[in-house]
């Protein structure tokens, strides 16, 4: 499905910024300040996130330290486009949980004059690139990495460490289930080396 351009849209300049981190990091805190900008400047703003994260609300994006904005729960990225029609920017939250088809959606919005903004994970559990994100980063024109504070060491953290024994790569949960921890806890966590939940990782 492809967007079509309205007069204005033609005219406007469309972008797409990519905010990503571990958990635990702010990336949905920031998405929300970048929204709240841009309805203060009275734009026609929404923002969408996938039907299966519903740990907070069915619909609202809630940010961990319980932020919320209006927001649009969807099945698939493609049901975004018809949703957007008359907006100049589009949030997009937890994108690591879309479909691969979510980096051609946010090109087409931009390509038609939209603003679009993603946040997510841009590592699995496993310290792998999640889900659509590899092909957002590369796409974007901005790109914000935001870092959470490690768990066990106080540096910087990038990695979203499970502390549950399931190796399902997607599991909604919070810090009952999930640490931020820097390269070196990480690593060492994995390995089976010190510290609570590190024993999951044989």
């Amino acid at each position: 499905m492809f967007l079509e351009q309205s007069g204005n849209r033609a005219r406007r300049r469309g972008w797409i910024e990519v905010v990503c981190g571990s958990m635990f990091s702010g990336k949905t805190e920031e998405l929300i300040r970048r929204m709240r900008r841009a309805e203060f400047a009275r734009q026609q703003v929404g923002i969408f996130k996938p039907a299966t994260d519903n740990r907070y609300h069915e619909s609202d994006v809630v940010s961990h330290d319980k932020r919320t904005i209006n927001s649009t729960a969807v099945q698939h990225s493609a049901a975004i486009l018809p949703l957007a029609a008359e907006l100049e920017v589009v949030g997009i939250d937890e994108a690591q949980f879309f479909d691969e088809a979510l980096p051609r959606v946010c090109e087409q919005l931009a390509d038609s004059g939209v603003r679009v903004i993603a946040a997510g994970l841009d590592m699995d559990f496993q310290g792998r690139p999640f889900g659509p994100m590899p092909q957002l980063l590369a796409i974007a024109e901005y790109v914000t990495k935001v870092h959470a504070i490690c768990m066990r060491c106080g540096e910087l953290a990038h990695y979203s460490h499970r502390t549950t024994p399931s190796e399902r790569l997607i599991v909604l949960g919070e810090k009952d289930s999930y640490e931020p921890l820097c390269r070196q806890c990480y690593n060492a966590a994995r390995a089976g080396k010190g510290g609570a939940g590190n024993t999951l990782f044989p």
